[in-house]
């Protein structure tokens, strides 16, 4: 039996797919625990799972305003805002915690997500073996090779995480581990595997046993086909527009629409819309035909597993690479967030249910999912590290 220590950030869409990963891990006989901050990751734990707490690294006031910011940040200044604002000063907060946690519950093997910086630099200054988790498709990939200066900038904020923690500097940034990278995807949306180092490995997304408590009216469902329209549970305040759009865009169409979002900023609905602040996603990925979402990693991955085609809105951050990578695996569709009109998106969610070529490649995109193993694979690759 291993001790198996993941270091994850306050981030759902971070911390949901090593839950399925540390059920896995606990199974075949690994004490397993979570470093994390309790107010955001202890819900979306398993309720027997072993929570090691850090420090929650902003009052009230601080984390508004931060959430305010992210809100109204677009392209390089929302990547500036990111690792200044929030990953820099996270690092930071957490990396002293950890340390002494490290040192208390001597773990043999730490899981860290790639923006939890802290637990890579405790992980070297220790001397411990470590593993990153890429939790995104485009977080494997190289989004700023076109851009120098940027690319130059960041690996500075890293040089100077790294030398307050005693290390010399990587001169690359330094936030994914040397020894393995377990990326949440497969070559079906990142490209052939032969383009990456060898110690990565695309395990699909990890989905399996995770817990989901939101209710839903299951005998309201109609009849198929039926659409899943999801913005991502931290994009409520902007997306207020584009929830009225979906709505004007498939009242009139033959389709069942299931809305995510919080029914006081939506206003009165038409007979085909059932709309809910929380849904259980996965549950209800099976009764659904389509997905109209923003991007996000993990949304995307879900619909992609159930080989659900997909109408994508990218709003920021990772987003757009994730979008473009599901148009050329043929899987789906983007549409402009913030400049769509009824009509096009009523076209957009039309072309994905009726023209076969998308279902087609999402199901070539699941199968590459099933091929991966997800969880368990994701398991495996980390007991290779185990001495």
């Amino acid at each position: 039996m291993a001790r198996i220590l993941f270091v994850v950030p306050p981030l759902t869409g971070h911390v949901n797919p090593t839950v399925s990963v540390g059920r896995a891990l606990a199974a075949r006989g690994h004490q397993v625990a979570w470093a994390a901050h309790p107010g955001t990751v202890r819900p979306l734990l398993p309720a027997e799972a072993e929570l090691v707490p850090m420090p929650e690294h902003v009052d009230a006031e601080h984390a508004a305003a931060i959430a305010d910011k992210a809100r109204t940040t677009r392209g390089a200044a929302a990547l500036k805002f990111l690792w200044e604002d929030f990953l820099i000063p996270l690092a930071r907060s957490m990396r002293p915690a950890l340390d002494a946690a490290v040192a208390a519950w001597r773990p043999d093997l730490l899981v860290v997500d790639q923006q939890a910086v802290a637990g890579g630099l405790v992980a070297r200054a220790r001397g411990l073996a470590w593993a990153s988790t890429a939790t995104t498709s485009a977080g494997v990939t190289d989004p700023l090779a076109g851009l120098p200066q940027v690319k130059r900038w960041l690996a500075d904020l890293f040089a100077d995480l790294e030398r307050e923690a005693g290390l010399p500097p990587t001169g690359d940034g330094g936030e994914l581990s040397p020894h393995r990278v377990i990326a949440f995807t497969t070559s079906a949306l990142v490209g052939p595997a032969d383009r990456f180092p060898a110690h990565y490995r695309f395990v699909g997304p990890s989905i399996a046993d995770r817990p989901e408590t939101a209710t839903f009216p299951w005998e309201r469902l109609g009849p198929r086909p039926r659409v899943l329209v999801t913005m991502g549970t931290v994009n409520v305040d902007v997306s207020t527009r584009f929830y009225a759009t979906a709505i004007a865009a498939l009242a009139e169409q033959p389709v069942q629409v299931v809305l995510v979002a919080p029914p006081e900023v939506v206003g009165p609905l038409p007979p085909n819309v059932i709309c809910q602040r929380y849904v259980p996603q996965l549950a209800l990925l099976r009764e659904v035909d389509a997905v109209v979402c923003h991007g996000g990693h993990n949304t995307v991955c879900e619909a992609l597993a159930r080989g659900l085609p997909l109408v994508i809105a990218p709003i920021k951050d990772d987003q757009p690479i994730v979008a473009d990578q599901v148009v050329a695996a043929g899987a789906g569709l983007r549409i402009k967030f913030g400049r769509v009109q009824p009509p096009e998106l009523a076209a957009a969610v039309r072309r994905v249910l009726d023209e076969p070529s998308f279902r087609t490649a999402a199901a070539a995109v699941q199968a590459s999912f099933t091929a991966a193993g997800g969880a368990a694979a994701a398991a495996t690759a980390l007991e290779e590290l185990l001495p």
